[in-house]
């Protein structure tokens, strides 16, 4: 597998450099990502269990589908790259993100534009990336979070709260 090389950006997200994804996680260093939150016709939300395989957050519930923006690329080209490797969806258009998380130690020093859509199913899940997926009602997902946070990736907790309009004690 070819290494990755993401943009190294500054506190205002302007691109200084680029760095192997190691070197960026390894100093710490602010980069960027671009999540996927999917809900069905029902109103579910679509969450995956990372694989417990993973560098960061092994096993820990996150996004629909997440992942880095590589050097060069634009969150909007991410998206769909991200959402046909983890769950072989693509969708027809790519939607204006709904809005962007500065980087911080809970995103792991990325800047991360969330992207919601709908979607129906089935998903063929990366076995890699992925330990599980599952649609859940958006209050089941509440109070699961508010009972256990630490089930769930930071970014995440940060995503869903501000979807949800809580304020920053989550509730």
């Amino acid at each position: 597998m070819a290494e990755e090389w993401f943009d190294v950006v500054d506190v205002d997200n302007r691109v200084l450099g680029r760095a192997t994804r190691a070197e960026v996680h390894r100093r710490g260093w602010r980069h960027r990502s671009a999540h996927a939150v999917l809900f069905n016709a029902a109103g579910e939300v679509f969450l995956q269990k990372r694989s417990p395989y993973k560098d960061n957050d092994p096993g820990r519930w996150d996004s629909s589908a997440a992942g880095h923006v590589e050097a060069g690329e634009t969150y909007a080209a991410c998206l769909p790259r991200e959402l046909a490797e983890e769950l072989g969806w693509t969708p027809d258009a790519v939607p204006a993100p709904r809005f962007e998380l500065p980087a911080s130690a809970a995103t792991g020093q990325e800047f991360a534009q969330v992207f919601v859509l709908s979607a129906e199913g089935p998903f063929r899940l990366d076995p890699v990336e992925i330990d599980e997926g599952r649609w859940f009602a958006p209050e089941a997902v509440d109070a699961w979070l508010r009972a256990r946070p630490d089930d769930f990736t930071g970014a995440f907790r940060l995503i869903w709260a501000r979807l949800r309009g809580w304020d920053a004690a989550g509730g």
